[in-house]
């Protein structure tokens, strides 16, 4: 053989292992290799070291028709990689980029199911991670295997390959703890001149070779056979999501009768999550008879939308409609996701035969104090000038402390002397007393007016109290809140029952507010929320439905009241269900179960569970973002999707269109 050349993979392998000898039977070391063409090497290094081995996966983007010339890699954890110069060079524009980065991810993801099966991806937290491949011409792949790895926070990356392009090899130094190239001709011409025997290796010869190496490390590590048998049983019950009429049938069935669905999600901020609540909610409308959507949003403004979609306003087009949408965060109810249903819902309701109830759009929130109390007093206003002198005196008592009500709730906790509260429970007693004499006289459309305006007394009442409870330890605001939305609820259902209807709301929110609480953490701290709420009073007539996702980007801030971004949703961390999902293998899949099923005994085994609000601080990830919960006694139906993307705000800034930079990424999970 002349020298410099390497026979085949496995040889290659051994020769590099010779240059890793101070790696050898260490117990902090894990070796890596990116498939399929570096795993015969990283097996030979791996069987010398006495070290596990594994995989992780890495796609070249290939130039279209030029499929060996990389203009960049995409790898495990939604990292993309490009090399700017071959971009910039052949003017390849980002439609043709998305392309060929969508067909690879499918393909990332069809290697991840077959390489491991039901094993999850390896845990090098704290541990020395070899990353080893058969040669490094661009490094491009490498690059994004690094940034990807990055992310799981290994103490230490070592990049190791039998051979590269000198330039290659110099240039990775800056990226990995340790580069390692056995040999780096000048010129180098491929990875392939470099070996004898360069045929391609094939999954079968990855899958034996993962097999074969086992050590006594690597099978400490292993997931043991209740996780691998939860997996197992996940994806067995998982109905994959292919967008076919049909995907929802299973969940229509589950739902059957039940007047309240209530559909989560888990972020303000993502897409999928948007998009399919919605697919869901027309079919609820269309097949059940559903009569609203009762939403994570204020009542004054949400009902500005109700009034669009029913034809009662003079807004041109669902944008206007969502106009009073001003508050922090604005893109939670002004994205074009919102637009779509909202332009749906008016469609429909203008299609009704004379005489059939439209379908209505309410807020179910307490945040619009002031907005309240103004929209009581306009009201009033037309509907009886004394009843407002009187409403207008009692309010003035909030205006001693200026417009945010944060300052009153200070204060007032402090001091209930100096509090509001007599004056507003008064109001909403008064409102909701005289409210039927006001609609009998004025007719069905005061009667909407009517209930528009009790709604808003109260919750100017239950603002009072929410923002007051906020400095007193004893007070959960969070079960102020959360009482606040089910009496929204259930004085819709009752305003729609008193209209000859029977009253069935689909609900929106987070996760959060409609997973059953008493099945998280958040019972240990006292805490409740709509979906136990619910639960408590209407048992199987309440469907709780939760949405998860494994990674992926999201619309959120980075503190409250700051501008909207685009940020990277890191993987989901070990132990959660999530990651569980990950594991399972569809990218979108419905699960659904009965109290008796597998899957639901299975699943009640307490895990981690991810809860992304309207702000998202992946530094502090699992102190931020994780609560433990029981899943199948939380929900009665979760919606996974793998891989998300962000909410597209109507108003989107220069952070959010720009996206959280690749450099980022990896920091601080």
């Amino acid at each position: 053989m002349p020298e410099g050349f390497f026979c085949d993979r496995r040889e290659a392998g051994r020769e590099l292992a010779t240059k890793l000898a101070h790696y050898a039977n260490r117990p902090d070391v894990t070796v890596l290799a990116l498939p399929r063409g570096g795993v015969p090497v990283a097996y030979e290094v791996a069987r010398a070291l006495g070290a596990p081995l594994d995989v992780f996966v890495v796609r070249k983007l290939g130039v279209p028709g030029y499929e060996e010339l990389a203009m960049g890699a995409i790898a495990t954890g939604g990292v993309r990689v490009l090399n700017d110069e071959v971009v910039r060079g052949l003017s390849l524009p980002d439609y043709v980029i998305d392309a060929v980065a969508a067909k690879e991810e499918m393909e990332l993801g069809r290697r991840e199911r077959l390489y491991r099966g039901g094993r999850p991806p390896p845990d090098v937290r704290g541990r020395t991670a070899i990353l080893v491949d058969d040669g490094l011409a661009t490094g491009a792949t490498m690059y994004a295997a690094i940034k990807a790895l990055r992310q799981l926070q290994p103490a230490r990356i070592v990049v190791a390959v039998p051979t590269a392009s000198p330039d290659t090899c110099e240039a990775l130094k800056t990226e990995a703890d340790e580069v390692i190239c056995a040999i780096t001709p000048r010129p180098f011409y491929g990875v392939g001149r470099w070996y004898e025997n360069f045929s391609q290796t094939s999954d079968d010869e990855v899958r034996s070779l993962l097999a074969q190496q086992q050590t006594p490390r690597e099978t400490q590590t292993m997931p043991n056979t209740t996780d691998m048998t939860l997996t197992e049983a996940v994806r067995k019950a998982a109905r994959p999501l292919s967008g076919s009429a049909e995907d929802y049938a299973p969940l229509i069935d589950r739902i059957g009768d039940a007047p309240f669905v209530l559909l989560g999600e888990a972020s303000h901020g993502t897409h999928e999550f948007y998009r399919e609540r919605a697919e869901i909610t027309k079919r609820l409308i269309e097949e059940k008879g559903f009569l609203a959507v009762a939403a994570e949003a204020d009542w004054p403004d949400a009902y500005r939308v109700n009034r669009y979609v029913r034809g009662a306003s003079d807004d041109i087009d669902a944008v206007e409609a969502l106009a009073d949408f001003r508050r922090f965060p604005q893109w939670m109810w002004r994205n074009m996701d919102v637009v779509d249903f909202v332009e749906w819902l008016r469609r429909y309701n203008d299609d009704l035969p004379p005489g059939v109830a439209k379908v209505g759009f309410y807020g179910i929130d307490l945040y619009s104090l002031h907005a309240s109390m103004k929209a009581v007093l306009q009201y009033l206003e037309k509907a009886d000038p004394e009843a407002a002198k009187r409403a207008r005196e009692r309010y003035a008592c909030f205006d001693h402390f200026g417009p945010e009500p944060q300052v009153y709730g200070f204060i007032a906790g402090t001091d209930v002397s100096k509090s509001c509260q007599e004056e507003v429970t008064h109001q909403l007693v008064e409102l909701e007393q005289r409210a039927m004499e006001y609609a009998r006289r004025d007719g069905c459309v005061a009667e909407d007016e009517a209930f528009y305006a009790a709604q808003n007394a109260r919750v100017v009442a239950n603002a009072e109290a929410y923002y007051r409870s906020m400095f007193l330890q004893e007070v959960s605001s969070w079960n102020l809140r959360d009482s606040h939305m089910v009496e929204m609820i259930e004085a819709l259902a009752a305003h729609l029952r008193q209209q000859g209807e029977r009253p069935k709301i689909a609900v929106w929110a987070h996760n959060s507010h409609l997973g059953d609480a008493r099945a998280t953490e958040m019972s240990l701290r006292g805490e409740l929320n709509v979906g136990q709420l619910m639960r408590e009073k209407y048992g199987s007539d309440a469907v709780l439905v939760g949405f998860t996702t494994h990674h992926g980007t999201v619309t959120a801030a980075s503190d409250w009241g700051t501008p909207a971004e685009r940020k990277r949703v890191r993987p989901a961390l070990s132990g959660s269900y999530e990651e569980l999902f990950h594991n399972a293998g569809p990218a979108c899949f419905l699960l659904t179960w009965n109290a008796g099923d597998p899957v639901a005994k299975d699943l009640r085994t307490p895990h981690l569970e991810r809860a992304i609000g309207v702000i998202y601080r992946p530094e502090t990830e699992r102190m931020s973002h994780y609560f433990g919960a029981r899943l199948t006694d939380q929900f009665d139906a979760v919606l996974h999707f793998d891989k998300t993307r962000a909410v597209k705000p109507l108003e989107y800034t220069a952070e959010w269109e720009t996206g959280e930079v690749p450099e980022t990424f990896p920091a601080g999970v």
